[in-house]
């Protein structure tokens, strides 16, 4: 699937690997590593040690106790790299390589502790991560993400399965992230748009996940598309109402059957020369509108489950596929909740596009738009102004829910 495409449409082309990613002049900082789990260890032979020692001379002990931040359950140690701001979705220290010995590549997928690397000539590097770039403190659950761009150093050039050592991550953009068990999981990173996948039937279309995607999309910076497919099992003026909401706020809504292909034309052009990324529910049809869009990839498809009606995980991993017409797009497996990363509840509101205009009238400056009196974004729903359903959404993410 990664050899055939042409290598210039991998992002690794944007910054020569000839290009130093270090100053001249190392720097070295105290950076924050995480918590290091050591078992206890617990002594049997005290009273004997004691019994030996006992009569030995007494100026051998230690009169003091020096506490140093070297030891061996310290957090933080001195490296040789540069601090950066961590907002991007990555780490907090950048560590220095050698260019001199290490290549720019891009992270196609993540496979556990392994990672496929592309490099900027085509050549696809199987990499394990550096420990002390494992070590670094971070909210993430992993810290290499699929879509990154890395520099890593070869090994076993000579051999039929090349390998690697990933050194360095570079500062990212882009970045899609949800919470999951109370950390950062980073879906994808150095994306332009998200297209939010979802379904009119089969499983049924769920207004309120593609509200927690936009409102993740917004707050990274990634253009949202909204994308409907399965439209050939629906009556398509049964969506009119649903279309009109998103489409009165500026999101690009797309209709699409990757069964009929219907629309897939139309896709294929907001994809091409474009870096995305589709997300949604399992089931919705990621894979099967790939399929449809570049009928070589064979990514595999499994239909919905006939007793719940919902999707089967079928695509296990993300992977980034370069597209034979320019760009790129990341598949990733299906969702059944989306909970918001790094989105405290004052701040959900400015991400809401149809609430936005509103929040500047209510009576109260720190109004939650939920329980109190004179507020403009509860008259505006009340006189229609605003999507009834939307508000809804909006309480549950205020709110926690």
């Amino acid at each position: 699937m990664f050899t055939r495409s042409n290598p210039s449409s991998c992002d690794v082309r944007r910054v020569p690997e000839t290009v130093p990613p270090v100053s001249k002049k190392k720097r070295k900082i105290r950076a924050q590593f995480r918590k290091k789990h050591e078992t206890r260890k617990r002594r049997r032979d005290l009273t004997r040690q004691y019994a030996s020692e006992e009569g030995e001379q007494s100026d051998q002990l230690e009169r003091s106790e020096r506490v140093s931040g070297k030891g061996s359950l310290t957090r933080k140690r001195t490296v040789v790299g540069s601090e950066t701001a961590p907002d991007d979705g990555g780490l907090s220290v950048d560590l220095d390589v050698d260019p001199d010995v290490c290549r720019r590549g891009r992270v196609l997928s993540v496979h556990g502790p392994s990672n496929i690397v592309r490099a900027g000539d085509g050549t696809i590097y199987r990499c394990a991560t550096r420990g002390l770039l494992k070590s670094l403190s971070t909210d993430q659950r992993n810290v290499v993400a699929v879509g990154d761009l890395v520099w890593f150093r070869p090994s076993n050039e000579m051999a039929e399965r090349k390998e690697g050592l990933i050194e360095r991550v570079e500062p990212r953009r882009g970045v899609l992230s949800r919470t999951s068990r109370g950390r950062r999981h980073v879906i994808v990173t150095n994306v332009d748009q998200l297209l939010i996948i979802s379904s009119a039937a089969e499983p049924m279309l769920k207004p309120h996940l593609i509200d927690r995607m936009l409102v993740t999309a917004e707050k990274a910076g990634i253009g949202p598309i909204i994308c409907i497919n399965k439209v050939d099992l629906v009556d398509p003026v049964d969506l009119q109402p649903l279309i009109g909401v998103y489409g009165q706020m500026g999101y690009q809504v797309l209709l699409v059957s990757a069964t009929t292909g219907f629309g897939v034309d139309r896709l294929r052009r907001v994809l091409r020369d474009k870096e995305s990324v589709l997300s949604g529910q399992s089931g919705v049809g990621k894979s099967s509108l790939l399929n449809a869009i570049d009928p070589q990839l064979r990514l595999p498809v499994r239909t919905v489950s006939t007793e719940s009606q919902k999707g089967r995980h079928t695509t296990s991993i993300a992977q980034l596929i370069p597209l034979e017409y320019g760009g790129y797009v990341v598949d990733t497996p299906g969702i059944r909740q989306f909970q918001l990363w790094d989105v405290v509840p004052a701040e959900v509101a400015g991400f809401f596009r149809d609430l936005r205009p509103y929040e500047s009238h209510c009576r109260f400056p720190d109004c939650t738009h939920i329980h109190e009196e004179g507020c403009a974004v509860k008259d505006a729903t009340a006189d229609g102004k605003i999507d009834v359903r939307r508000y809804e959404s909006y309480c549950h993410m205020a709110q926690g829910d």
